[in-house]
């Protein structure tokens, strides 16, 4: 199956300094000693990170997670720097499709919670699906065309909107070759002018000011028969995230933990 892992912002725009506290680049150790942005992702306690477990396979050795950036080359005194203790994929996530396309991060120690670094609650009580035609936000550092090789040095974000699973499964879009299923939110520009691609796999998906999904997967870019694939934070992933992060070990309760 064609696809790409790790999206992009297409586009977009860039947004207001710090505004979205919750963001995380996940960057992968390069030879020169220097570190390289992989993926997106956000911060869900002071010491977990959640993002899309195809991310992993290209992590490589001593990846780190920076925090509290806005620009990713200039030396923001609000950055934080972590290096990952521990990587929790979905036990059923295969890399073949984006079911699953899910995974935690565990920090080596909590960060500096501070009006740059913040946490992004996970969805509260009963999940409800997010109907056709509703607008959501990505944000991310990927590349911001489909020509340029190198991430975007600024956060940037695009506006999408929900696409029917059953029509964006069909022939009008992905022609039956991949299976939206209820664990997954379908979301593009019909006209072709925004997307998500290479370099902002994991980053959140908000969708009415709530944290609803995670980047995962598309063919192509900015495509307007070809939308983003985003693993929709379901009551089953919630259950995950609680058995994983270890409720018991915080001496909480789901609902706190939430």
């Amino acid at each position: 199956m064609p696809a790409y892992y790790g999206v992009e912002i297409i586009g977009g725009r860039e947004v207001k300094r710090h505004s979205k506290p919750y963001m995380v680049s996940i960057q992968i150790a390069k030879k020169n000693k220097l570190y390289e942005h992989l993926c997106g992702g956000a911060l869900i306690r002071e010491n977990w990170v959640l993002t899309a477990a195809h991310c992993k396979k290209d992590l490589g050795r001593n990846p780190q997670v920076v925090l509290g950036a806005h620009s990713l080359s200039q030396d923001e005194k609000s950055r934080q720097k972590l290096h990952i203790k521990r990587q929790i994929p979905h036990q059923d996530f295969n890399g073949k499709t984006p079911e699953n396309d899910i995974m935690l991060l565990e920090l080596e120690r909590g960060a500096n919670l501070n009006k740059y670094v913040k946490v992004l609650s996970l969805p509260k009580g009963k999940i409800t699906d997010v109907k056709p035609g509703t607008s959501c936000t990505v944000a991310g550092w990927g590349r911001t065309s489909t020509c340029s090789k190198n991430a975007s040095d600024t956060l940037q974000e695009v506006k999408l909107k929900v696409i029917d699973r059953k029509k964006c499964s069909g022939t009008e879009y992905y022609n039956r070759k991949l299976v939206v299923t209820p664990d997954m939110i379908c979301a593009g520009d019909s006209k072709g002018r925004g997307d998500a691609c290479q370099g902002d796999s994991g980053g959140p998906l908000i969708c009415k000011n709530k944290y609803t999904g995670i980047v995962s997967y598309g063919e192509g870019c900015a495509d307007p028969k070809k939308p983003g694939i985003y693993t929709f934070i379901t009551e089953k992933y919630l259950d995950w995230i609680k058995k994983s992060i270890g409720v018991e070990a915080y001496n909480m309760t789901a609902e706190e933990l939430y």
